[in-house]
């Protein structure tokens, strides 16, 4: 057993192990891309040391080009767009072989294949040393796989735990305790003026659990550091806060309370990207989402709630109609999408938001009891 940072890890796959499977799959490589013209791509940082090993069992003339993955926001379309930093070869008509050294989602390969389409490569296909066949909801399933696992965290031969951990040459897993495994750990979804607020606190108190609010959490920041005024230039306007300081802090927020029983997750994550990100983070805590608890509301009910209360709170995000309807607006671009990511998982149960509080509070009891 080993320590990485703050978490205890087994041994899971040893070396040796590791390299015999390194050994099979360049023999399988070796076998069916001779004559002809191949490039491997090694997706960083994780698939450095797959990646090497692997070159040193390639008897065949090839070419190799490490490549990691970006996304940023659009300018026009506020969207995502994904590129990749790295590649200096010319595909065109070329056998592409991509490394990795874990797929589990598949979202990230799916990106990487439609980019790489775009250079007219003659084929693609997909090399990874481990696979998570329970979380994969991708298109394409890896066409050369080393391992099957199963969905649960791992470090070492460079996979990392908050970067720590890749140099290891034996592949651990992460040691579960009874408190982490029964970890209740809710996402309460909804657009603005859906109640999650009041919900939560009810939650809260029925469960024992901390709740998180990506909006308590934002203004609770230092209003004169930096990180607070990036955040209220893009709260303010109604959009969303990039996804990498709300990811930040939110783990940040999450790691104050290690002896929780479960965590109510309010407002976020608002983007299947920090969905990806929350179940990475958790997984490395050796607990998962329980269960997202989507609030159903009419878009003019929530207005009617948004403007009723402003009046109490003071908060001009809720008192302008503009804000309000770009609030909606981008809610249902790039939020509501989240719904299909953990509907994949079977973890999505969307609640009818209409009627009295207390009404609402026992919908919610209801679904939660019965898991």
């Amino acid at each position: 057993m080993i320590k990485v940072l703050d978490k205890s890890f087994e041994v899971f796959i040893t070396n040796e192990e590791i390299q015999k499977e390194v050994r099979s799959l360049a023999e399988t490589i070796n076998t069916e891309y001779l004559g002809r013209d191949l490039v491997f791509i090694s997706v960083l940082n994780g698939a450095f040391m797959f990646s090497s090993d692997l070159m040193k069992n390639i008897s065949l003339e090839c070419e190799i080009s490490f490549v990691k993955m970006s996304s940023y926001s659009g300018t026009e379309s506020r969207g995502r767009v994904d590129e990749l930093i790295g590649l200096n070869l010319d595909l065109t008509g070329k056998d592409v072989v991509i490394v990795e050294d874990i797929v589990d989602t598949g979202v990230t390969i799916d990106k990487i294949i439609s980019l790489l389409n775009s250079e007219k490569p003659a084929s693609v296909k997909i090399c990874t040393l481990l696979y998570k066949p329970d979380a994969f909801k991708g298109s394409k399933r890896p066409d050369y796989i080393g391992f099957s696992i199963p969905n649960a965290f791992v470090v070492g031969y460079g996979l990392d735990y908050n970067e720590k951990g890749r140099n290891l040459d034996t592949i651990y897993q992460i040691r579960q305790t009874n408190n982490q495994t029964n970890m209740l750990n809710i996402v309460l979804f909804g657009p603005p003026g859906a109640g999650k607020g009041t919900q939560s606190e009810r939650l809260k108190e029925k469960y024992d659990l901390v709740h998180i609010s990506t909006g308590d959490v934002f203004r609770a920041l230092d209003p004169e550091s930096e990180l607070a005024k990036l955040a209220k230039s893009y709260s303010d306007k109604g959009n969303l806060v990039p996804d990498d300081v709300t990811i930040k802090i939110l783990e940040s927020e999450v790691s104050k309370y290690p002896d929780a029983k479960g965590v109510i997750y309010d407002g976020f994550p608002r983007t299947t990207a920090q969905a990806e990100a929350l179940d990475v983070f958790l997984e490395s805590k050796g607990t998962s989402v329980t269960s997202m608890l989507s609030l159903v509301v009419p878009e003019d009910e929530l207005k009617t709630r948004l403007l009723s209360r402003a009046e109490v709170s003071g908060r001009k995000d809720d008192a302008d109609p503009e804000i309000i309807q770009n609030r909606i607006d981008t809610y249902n671009s790039s939020t509501a999408p989240v719904a299909g990511f953990y509907e994949s998982q079977d973890k999505l149960a969307e609640i009818d938001g209409v009627g009295s509080i207390d009404e609402i509070t026992q919908r919610l009891y209801t679904v939660i009891d019965s898991q």
